[in-house]
Protein backbone atom coordinates (compact mmCIF):
# COMPACT_ATOMS: atom_id res chain seq x y z
CA UNK A 1 0.00 0.00 0.00
CA UNK A 2 1.46 3.43 -0.85
CA UNK A 3 0.84 6.58 0.61
CA UNK A 4 1.63 8.50 4.06
CA UNK A 5 1.92 5.78 6.90
CA UNK A 6 -0.76 7.94 8.66
CA UNK A 7 -2.82 7.84 5.84
CA UNK A 8 -1.86 4.11 6.06
CA UNK A 9 -3.08 3.47 9.34
CA UNK A 10 -6.59 5.27 8.88
CA UNK A 11 -7.47 3.11 5.62
CA UNK A 12 -6.43 0.43 7.57
CA UNK A 13 -8.48 1.30 10.54
CA UNK A 14 -11.63 1.86 8.31
CA UNK A 15 -11.05 -1.44 6.80
CA UNK A 16 -11.18 -2.94 10.35
CA UNK A 17 -14.16 -1.19 11.55
CA UNK A 18 -16.00 -1.45 8.14
CA UNK A 19 -15.52 -5.95 8.41
CA UNK A 20 -16.71 -5.40 12.28
CA UNK A 21 -19.96 -3.48 10.93
CA UNK A 22 -20.11 -6.90 8.46
CA UNK A 23 -19.44 -9.35 10.73
CA UNK A 24 -22.28 -7.53 12.81
CA UNK A 25 -25.25 -7.47 9.81
CA UNK A 26 -23.86 -11.20 8.81
CA UNK A 27 -24.40 -12.93 12.17
CA UNK A 28 -25.72 -15.00 12.99
CA UNK A 29 -24.76 -16.77 10.10
CA UNK A 30 -25.27 -20.23 11.34
CA UNK A 31 -26.67 -22.18 14.36
CA UNK A 32 -25.28 -20.81 17.73
CA UNK A 33 -24.13 -23.18 20.13
CA UNK A 34 -24.60 -22.15 23.59
CA UNK A 35 -22.37 -24.25 26.16
CA UNK A 36 -23.76 -25.12 29.52
CA UNK A 37 -20.59 -26.16 32.15
CA UNK A 38 -22.84 -28.34 34.09
CA UNK A 39 -25.24 -31.20 33.64
CA UNK A 40 -28.57 -30.81 32.74
CA UNK A 41 -31.18 -29.72 35.14
CA UNK A 42 -31.28 -27.76 37.70
CA UNK A 43 -31.49 -23.81 37.49
CA UNK A 44 -28.55 -22.52 35.62
CA UNK A 45 -29.94 -25.16 32.75
CA UNK A 46 -33.30 -23.77 33.33
CA UNK A 47 -32.60 -20.59 32.61
CA UNK A 48 -29.55 -21.23 30.18
CA UNK A 49 -32.69 -23.53 27.86
CA UNK A 50 -34.99 -20.27 28.53
CA UNK A 51 -32.70 -18.11 27.29
CA UNK A 52 -31.56 -19.59 24.03
CA UNK A 53 -34.90 -20.34 23.01
CA UNK A 54 -35.19 -16.46 23.41
CA UNK A 55 -32.60 -15.70 21.55
CA UNK A 56 -32.75 -17.99 18.65
CA UNK A 57 -36.45 -16.67 17.67
CA UNK A 58 -35.00 -12.73 18.08
CA UNK A 59 -31.97 -13.44 16.04
CA UNK A 60 -33.58 -15.61 13.19
CA UNK A 61 -31.08 -18.86 14.00
CA UNK A 62 -31.39 -21.96 16.24
CA UNK A 63 -29.44 -21.56 19.47
CA UNK A 64 -28.03 -24.49 20.63
CA UNK A 65 -27.64 -25.85 24.32
CA UNK A 66 -24.85 -28.43 24.38
CA UNK A 67 -24.08 -29.58 28.07
CA UNK A 68 -20.28 -30.30 28.65
CA UNK A 69 -20.26 -30.97 32.60
CA UNK A 70 -16.53 -32.10 34.43
CA UNK A 71 -13.59 -29.81 36.10
CA UNK A 72 -16.46 -27.72 38.11
CA UNK A 73 -17.42 -26.12 35.00
CA UNK A 74 -14.23 -25.44 33.44
CA UNK A 75 -14.38 -28.12 30.43
CA UNK A 76 -16.99 -26.64 28.93
CA UNK A 77 -15.29 -22.92 29.54
CA UNK A 78 -12.06 -24.35 28.43
CA UNK A 79 -13.88 -25.27 24.85
CA UNK A 80 -15.03 -21.19 24.66
CA UNK A 81 -12.28 -20.22 24.97
CA UNK A 82 -10.58 -22.37 22.07
CA UNK A 83 -13.22 -21.87 19.34
CA UNK A 84 -13.49 -19.43 17.20
CA UNK A 85 -14.39 -15.57 17.90
CA UNK A 86 -16.96 -15.49 15.74
CA UNK A 87 -19.91 -15.51 17.83
CA UNK A 88 -21.19 -18.66 17.23
CA UNK A 89 -20.16 -20.20 20.49
CA UNK A 90 -20.88 -19.04 23.81
CA UNK A 91 -20.66 -19.79 27.27
CA UNK A 92 -23.53 -19.90 29.50
CA UNK A 93 -22.57 -20.42 33.13
CA UNK A 94 -22.38 -19.34 37.02
CA UNK A 95 -20.64 -17.59 39.01
CA UNK A 96 -18.27 -20.48 39.59
CA UNK A 97 -16.59 -19.59 35.81
CA UNK A 98 -14.79 -16.75 38.16
CA UNK A 99 -14.48 -18.41 41.34
CA UNK A 100 -12.88 -22.26 40.17
CA UNK A 101 -10.17 -21.31 38.74
CA UNK A 102 -9.20 -19.37 42.23
CA UNK A 103 -9.09 -22.13 44.03
CA UNK A 104 -6.84 -24.45 41.54
CA UNK A 105 -3.35 -24.67 41.67
CA UNK A 106 -2.75 -24.41 38.08
CA UNK A 107 -5.88 -22.44 36.57
CA UNK A 108 -6.75 -23.63 32.97
CA UNK A 109 -7.73 -20.43 32.06
CA UNK A 110 -7.96 -16.44 33.23
CA UNK A 111 -11.90 -15.49 33.37
CA UNK A 112 -10.89 -12.01 32.62
CA UNK A 113 -8.06 -11.89 29.82
CA UNK A 114 -9.63 -15.59 28.04
CA UNK A 115 -13.48 -14.46 27.45
CA UNK A 116 -15.68 -11.38 26.33
CA UNK A 117 -18.11 -10.76 28.71
CA UNK A 118 -21.11 -9.77 27.19
CA UNK A 119 -24.27 -9.49 29.74
CA UNK A 120 -24.97 -10.32 33.06
CA UNK A 121 -28.47 -12.27 33.13
CA UNK A 122 -29.79 -12.90 36.31
CA UNK A 123 -28.26 -13.18 40.36
CA UNK A 124 -29.92 -16.05 42.23
CA UNK A 125 -30.45 -15.81 45.77
CA UNK A 126 -29.47 -19.23 47.81
CA UNK A 127 -31.62 -21.05 49.90
CA UNK A 128 -30.69 -22.90 53.16
CA UNK A 129 -32.30 -25.88 52.96
CA UNK A 130 -31.95 -28.92 55.72
CA UNK A 131 -33.47 -32.33 56.31
CA UNK A 132 -37.14 -32.26 57.59
CA UNK A 133 -36.51 -34.24 60.81
CA UNK A 134 -33.69 -31.94 62.36
CA UNK A 135 -34.89 -30.30 65.13
CA UNK A 136 -34.68 -26.35 64.40
CA UNK A 137 -36.16 -24.26 62.15
CA UNK A 138 -34.24 -21.24 61.79
CA UNK A 139 -30.82 -19.65 61.45
CA UNK A 140 -29.90 -19.35 65.15
CA UNK A 141 -31.22 -23.17 65.64
CA UNK A 142 -29.26 -23.89 63.04
CA UNK A 143 -26.03 -22.43 64.56
CA UNK A 144 -26.89 -23.36 68.54
CA UNK A 145 -27.06 -26.81 67.18
CA UNK A 146 -23.75 -27.19 65.27
CA UNK A 147 -22.40 -25.40 68.23
CA UNK A 148 -23.91 -28.19 70.57
CA UNK A 149 -22.88 -31.13 68.07
CA UNK A 150 -19.81 -29.97 66.53
CA UNK A 151 -18.78 -31.85 63.28
CA UNK A 152 -21.77 -33.57 63.31
CA UNK A 153 -23.77 -31.02 61.01
CA UNK A 154 -23.30 -32.16 57.48
CA UNK A 155 -23.41 -29.59 54.70
CA UNK A 156 -23.26 -30.43 51.04
CA UNK A 157 -21.37 -28.19 47.92
CA UNK A 158 -22.21 -28.86 44.32
CA UNK A 159 -18.72 -27.93 43.59
CA UNK A 160 -15.45 -26.39 45.40
CA UNK A 161 -16.07 -22.34 45.07
CA UNK A 162 -19.22 -22.43 43.78
CA UNK A 163 -21.66 -20.03 45.31
CA UNK A 164 -23.13 -22.60 47.46
CA UNK A 165 -19.81 -23.45 49.12
CA UNK A 166 -18.38 -20.15 49.67
CA UNK A 167 -21.65 -18.96 51.24
CA UNK A 168 -21.27 -22.41 53.58
CA UNK A 169 -17.93 -21.34 54.17
CA UNK A 170 -19.64 -17.85 55.33
CA UNK A 171 -22.46 -19.25 57.89
CA UNK A 172 -19.83 -21.90 59.24
CA UNK A 173 -17.81 -18.71 60.06
CA UNK A 174 -20.39 -16.02 61.11
CA UNK A 175 -21.95 -18.45 63.71
CA UNK A 176 -18.22 -20.46 64.53
CA UNK A 177 -20.62 -23.70 63.76
CA UNK A 178 -18.91 -26.40 63.18
CA UNK A 179 -20.20 -28.03 59.85
CA UNK A 180 -18.92 -30.66 58.02
CA UNK A 181 -18.54 -29.71 54.22
CA UNK A 182 -18.70 -32.51 51.43
CA UNK A 183 -18.42 -32.01 48.36
CA UNK A 184 -20.46 -33.99 45.58
CA UNK A 185 -20.09 -33.64 41.57
CA UNK A 186 -23.30 -31.29 40.71
CA UNK A 187 -26.71 -30.25 42.70
CA UNK A 188 -28.81 -33.28 41.52
CA UNK A 189 -27.03 -36.31 44.10
CA UNK A 190 -26.70 -33.49 47.06
CA UNK A 191 -30.63 -33.15 47.03
CA UNK A 192 -31.21 -36.58 46.44
CA UNK A 193 -28.86 -37.21 49.67
CA UNK A 194 -30.66 -34.23 51.33
CA UNK A 195 -33.85 -35.55 50.60
CA UNK A 196 -32.79 -39.32 52.17
CA UNK A 197 -31.04 -38.17 55.33
CA UNK A 198 -27.52 -38.98 54.25
CA UNK A 199 -26.31 -35.10 54.53
CA UNK A 200 -28.44 -32.31 56.57
CA UNK A 201 -28.05 -29.06 54.88
CA UNK A 202 -27.43 -27.73 51.34
CA UNK A 203 -27.06 -24.37 50.21
CA UNK A 204 -28.40 -23.64 46.94
CA UNK A 205 -30.12 -21.48 44.27
CA UNK A 206 -33.62 -21.49 45.42
CA UNK A 207 -35.17 -22.98 42.12
CA UNK A 208 -33.05 -26.08 43.07
CA UNK A 209 -34.83 -26.67 46.52
CA UNK A 210 -38.35 -25.26 46.00
CA UNK A 211 -39.86 -28.36 45.06
CA UNK A 212 -38.76 -30.49 47.46
CA UNK A 213 -40.07 -27.90 50.26
CA UNK A 214 -43.53 -27.23 48.46
CA UNK A 215 -43.61 -31.29 49.01
CA UNK A 216 -42.23 -31.34 52.68
CA UNK A 217 -39.59 -33.47 52.29
CA UNK A 218 -36.74 -30.37 52.74
CA UNK A 219 -37.51 -27.56 55.36
CA UNK A 220 -36.39 -24.22 54.03
CA UNK A 221 -34.77 -22.33 56.90
CA UNK A 222 -33.43 -18.68 54.76
CA UNK A 223 -32.51 -17.15 52.17
CA UNK A 224 -29.25 -15.48 51.07
CA UNK A 225 -30.65 -12.10 49.29
CA UNK A 226 -30.03 -8.65 51.32
CA UNK A 227 -34.11 -8.38 51.79
CA UNK A 228 -36.78 -10.61 52.00
CA UNK A 229 -38.09 -12.11 48.27
CA UNK A 230 -41.50 -11.23 47.10
CA UNK A 231 -42.44 -14.80 45.78
CA UNK A 232 -41.36 -15.63 49.53
CA UNK A 233 -42.48 -13.15 52.19
CA UNK A 234 -42.34 -15.39 55.08
CA UNK A 235 -38.83 -16.78 54.45
CA UNK A 236 -36.68 -14.83 56.89
CA UNK A 237 -33.09 -13.44 55.41
CA UNK A 238 -30.09 -15.10 57.07
CA UNK A 239 -28.85 -11.54 57.08
CA UNK A 240 -31.76 -11.02 60.28
CA UNK A 241 -30.13 -13.42 61.76
CA UNK A 242 -25.99 -13.02 60.94
CA UNK A 243 -25.63 -8.84 60.35
CA UNK A 244 -24.42 -7.98 56.69
CA UNK A 245 -24.26 -11.71 54.86
CA UNK A 246 -25.79 -11.69 51.86
CA UNK A 247 -24.80 -13.88 48.94
CA UNK A 248 -25.95 -14.67 45.49
CA UNK A 249 -25.27 -17.23 42.68
CA UNK A 250 -25.24 -15.56 39.37
CA UNK A 251 -25.65 -16.25 35.70
CA UNK A 252 -23.50 -14.43 32.84
CA UNK A 253 -23.12 -14.96 28.99
CA UNK A 254 -19.16 -14.98 27.86
CA UNK A 255 -18.08 -15.42 24.43
CA UNK A 256 -14.07 -16.22 23.61
CA UNK A 257 -11.83 -13.02 24.33
CA UNK A 258 -10.87 -10.93 20.53
CA UNK A 259 -15.05 -11.41 19.99
CA UNK A 260 -15.83 -8.36 17.63
CA UNK A 261 -17.35 -5.98 19.73
CA UNK A 262 -19.80 -4.92 17.30
CA UNK A 263 -20.97 -8.73 17.65
CA UNK A 264 -20.86 -8.72 21.55
CA UNK A 265 -22.56 -5.24 21.49
CA UNK A 266 -25.34 -6.79 19.45
CA UNK A 267 -26.00 -10.16 21.74
CA UNK A 268 -25.98 -7.26 24.83
CA UNK A 269 -29.18 -5.90 23.10
CA UNK A 270 -30.69 -9.44 22.31
CA UNK A 271 -30.38 -10.57 25.70
CA UNK A 272 -31.74 -7.57 27.35
CA UNK A 273 -34.53 -7.35 24.37
CA UNK A 274 -35.02 -11.22 26.25
CA UNK A 275 -35.53 -10.02 29.70
CA UNK A 276 -37.93 -7.84 28.89
CA UNK A 277 -40.28 -10.49 27.52
CA UNK A 278 -42.59 -12.57 29.94
CA UNK A 279 -39.11 -14.47 30.55
CA UNK A 280 -38.52 -12.07 33.50
CA UNK A 281 -41.64 -12.94 35.08
CA UNK A 282 -40.89 -16.73 34.76
CA UNK A 283 -37.53 -16.50 36.07
CA UNK A 284 -38.79 -13.99 39.29
CA UNK A 285 -41.35 -15.84 39.98
CA UNK A 286 -38.88 -19.03 40.70
CA UNK A 287 -36.85 -16.67 43.43
CA UNK A 288 -34.55 -14.96 40.59
CA UNK A 289 -33.23 -11.74 40.26
CA UNK A 290 -33.03 -10.38 36.66
CA UNK A 291 -30.00 -8.17 35.67
CA UNK A 292 -28.98 -7.36 32.47
CA UNK A 293 -27.60 -3.84 31.86
CA UNK A 294 -24.35 -3.11 29.67
CA UNK A 295 -21.40 -4.44 29.00
CA UNK A 296 -19.35 -2.71 31.26
CA UNK A 297 -22.40 -2.89 34.12
CA UNK A 298 -21.84 -6.78 33.53
CA UNK A 299 -17.74 -6.09 33.58
CA UNK A 300 -17.80 -3.58 37.17
CA UNK A 301 -20.18 -6.30 38.69
CA UNK A 302 -18.00 -9.70 37.82
CA UNK A 303 -14.80 -8.10 39.56
CA UNK A 304 -16.31 -6.76 42.72
CA UNK A 305 -17.85 -10.25 42.74
CA UNK A 306 -14.00 -11.81 42.01
CA UNK A 307 -12.46 -9.33 44.97
CA UNK A 308 -15.47 -10.72 47.70
CA UNK A 309 -14.96 -14.43 46.58
CA UNK A 310 -11.23 -14.01 46.37
CA UNK A 311 -10.97 -13.03 49.87
CA UNK A 312 -13.56 -15.95 51.27
CA UNK A 313 -11.59 -18.46 49.16
CA UNK A 314 -7.98 -17.02 50.73
CA UNK A 315 -9.53 -16.76 54.19
CA UNK A 316 -10.59 -20.13 54.34
CA UNK A 317 -7.77 -22.00 52.15
CA UNK A 318 -10.07 -23.75 50.12
CA UNK A 319 -8.47 -25.58 47.52
CA UNK A 320 -10.29 -27.73 44.41
CA UNK A 321 -9.60 -31.84 45.13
Amino acid sequence: MKGHPFRRAAIAAALVAGLGSAWAQAYPSKPVTMIIPFPPGGTLDTVGRMLAERLGKQMGQTVIVDNRPGGAGTIGAIAVKNAAADGHTLLFSPSTHTTTPMTMKTAPYDPTKDFAPIALVAKAPLAVAVNKNLPFNDVKGLQSYAKANPGKLSFAIGSTGSAGHLSTELLRRSGNADLLIVPYKGSAPAYQDLVGGQIDGFIDPILGSSQFVKGGQLKLLAVTSKARLPSLPNVPTVGETVPGYEFYSWYGLWGPARLPSDIVARLNAEVNKALATDMREKLESQGLEISGGSVQDFVSFELADMAKAQKIITDGRIRAE
